[in-house]
């Protein structure tokens, strides 16, 4: 009988543990002709004020609408009020058959610089924030499992000024989908102390397409490597670029 008592407990005592609420949160510097060193594109997807057609956001690639519309992984949970007033938008995703949620905030172009320090010190675990959803209290920001930044690198423009702290924790995984986003991101991520699971090598579309297939990866609990590889395979599928080329965009780790 005690034996029986205990592997009731194990089971019950592990089942809570796997079944533990993981979150995502995702940093978008709106795409901005004006205001970001790119090379401009069509003036309603490129007006970093206005998310609603915006390239990264809700043109048919934007992670708005490819998470909304165009995938049957993420169900669509709400729309959010942001307390930052440079945060244009803010939505929350479930995923379909897991327990992780995916928060994206939509920044203004224009302010590209505050978009990547606060991705940055997300990445580094500062400013966490609560959320109540479905009745529980949920984390993102610097409390969330895994920090993702989309658009510009803008880094390649400017320089930040962060006090990173020394953490005492598991590294937060990163995803940086942004051109060169290895080269220019290294010395902040090191700093950070995070652990870059796909980043970039040369210039690219930072489309949402890219980014679900890597975190379909991250869910399943996948490493860099096989991360890697669905971002190249999704990459290709949309961009046509062949996958020996997409391979060698994308990589993991500081190698």
């Amino acid at each position: 009988m005690k034996n029986v008592i205990l592997t009731i407990l194990f089971f019950t005592l592990t089942g809570t543990l796997y079944s533990q609420t993981r979150t995502i949160h995702v940093f978008v510097a709106l795409c901005d002709n004006e205001f970001q060193g790119i090379v401009p594109v069509p003036t309603k997807i490129g007006n970093g004020k206005d998310p609603r057609l915006n390239l990264y956001w809700g043109a048919g690639y934007g992670v708005k609408s490819f998470f909304k519309l165009k995938t049957d992984d993420w169900v669509w949970v709400q729309q959010l009020e942001s307390t930052n007033p440079f945060v244009l938008d803010r939505i929350l995703f479930k995923h379909a058959t897991e327990d992780v949620y995916l928060l994206a905030d939509a920044y203004d172009g224009e302010q590209i610089k505050l978009c990547t320090e606060n991705f940055l010190k997300a990445a580094n675990g500062q400013n966490p924030e609560t959320l109540w959803v479905d009745n529980q209290e949920i984390s993102f920001g610097g409390g969330a499992n895994l920090i993702a930044y989309i658009g510009h690198d803008g880094l390649m423009e400017f320089e930040v000024s962060i006090n990173y702290q020394d953490i005492h924790q598991k590294p937060k995984d990163v995803i940086i989908l942004a051109c060169y986003s290895r080269d220019y991101f290294s010395p902040q991520i090191k700093l950070a102390q995070a652990n870059p699971l796909v980043w970039t090598t040369h210039l690219m579309a930072p489309e949402a397409y890219t980014l679900k297939a890597a975190l379909t990866g991250w869910i399943a609990n996948e490493t860099g490597t096989q991360m890697e590889e669905r971002a190249a395979q999704a990459y290709h599928k949309y961009q046509k670029c062949g996958i020996n080329g997409a391979r060698n965009l994308f990589t993991t780790g500081f190698k």
